[in-house]
């Protein structure tokens, strides 16, 4: 009877020739990855190839003759560029004096909405407004706050007897502060989201454990809700950080680069070679410099995170 049935049973299909045994590869994952990748590669990954063999050509606009390819040229006149070099150095003023209050404001604010307060719901609409508001829109809004004749803050400074007010913007003095207050208040309300994301998904038995041992709130602070956001606040300030330095829009709005090159960010730098003097091959070069830069600085990051064993 054992070898009737054995007899009926089919035989096991072979591999073919060239084929490993085992089970065929499953291709599915990728077919359901590819409505997400083509995008990415066809406004992301191409635009950037693009932009590196672009940097090393002497592309302009309005030139007849063809493109030539130069090599490194840009990049060694970049390397005695001054003025780009000055702008790198704003921009990273910029990127620090943004990204270090906001993160402080935005964790006190976090903590503030984490707590069980009336209207807490309101609060925190409230408190996403500016995110929710264009760059352009942002910018427009605070230049007539920062108006020398007939705006809000020389206006109130005037009411409460504190001079006459000045032109924000116009100052050599005031203008990087004033757009880094702006930068501080826009990009705010995203910081505040992530860290209040982490609170509320850190245990309250821990919070009360620590309570029940005699930890005050510095203490509760410093031993239960840092550890547990921590990862998150590493993570947004990174981002922040590479948000901020490529900044464009809200300075453009606010003072186009002025005034004397106060707020020349390195994006708005690159912007103006390449679409009001036309060099794009040497815009290109300092895309490539600002890329390297970032990555630079993001892999010194990662690295910082896995050596210390923070991998979440």
């Amino acid at each position: 009877m054992t070898s009737v049935t054995e007899a009926r049973r089919p035989a096991p299909h072979a591999p073919g020739p060239g084929r490993p045994p085992g089970r065929a590869p499953d291709h599915g994952p990728w077919f359901l990855v590819l409505p997400a990748l083509i995008p990415i590669l066809v406004l992301s990954v191409g635009p950037l190839l693009y932009g590196v063999l672009l940097a090393f050509t002497d592309a302009q606009s309005g030139r007849t003759e063809p493109t030539r390819w130069i090599g490194t040229l840009n990049f060694q006149d970049l390397l005695h560029d001054t003025l780009f070099w000055e702008s790198f150095r704003i921009g990273l003023v910029w990127a620090v004096g943004v990204t270090v209050p906001q993160f402080l404001l935005a964790l006190g604010l976090a903590l503030l909405l984490h707590q069980d307060l009336k209207l807490r719901w309101a609060a925190r609409a409230l408190a996403i407004v500016p995110w929710a508001m264009p760059e352009v829109v942002v910018g427009v809004m605070w230049r007539i706050v920062y108006n020398p004749d007939a705006g809000v803050l020389n206006e109130t400074l005037r009411d409460l007897g504190l001079g006459d007010g000045r032109d924000w913007l116009s100052g050599l003095a005031t203008a990087l502060p004033a757009v880094i207050v702006v930068g501080v208040w826009a990009g705010m309300p995203q910081t505040t989201v992530a860290l209040l994301a982490g609170l509320q998904n850190t245990p309250r038995e821990l919070h009360e454990a620590a309570a029940v041992d005699g930890a005050g709130p510095w203490r509760r602070f410093r031993t239960v809700t840092w550890p547990a956001i921590r990862p998150i606040a590493l993570a947004i300030t990174a981002l922040n950080l590479i948000w901020n330095f490529n900044s464009f829009a809200l300075v453009y709005v606010l003072t186009n680069g002025g005034p004397g090159g106060r707020t020349r960010l390195p994006m708005l730098f690159a912007y103006e070679e390449a679409f009001r003097y036309g060099q794009f091959g040497y815009a290109a070069a300092m895309g490539c410099v600002m890329v390297a830069a970032i990555s630079v600085a993001l892999a010194v990051f990662l690295a910082g995170r896995l050596r210390g064993g923070d991998t979440a």
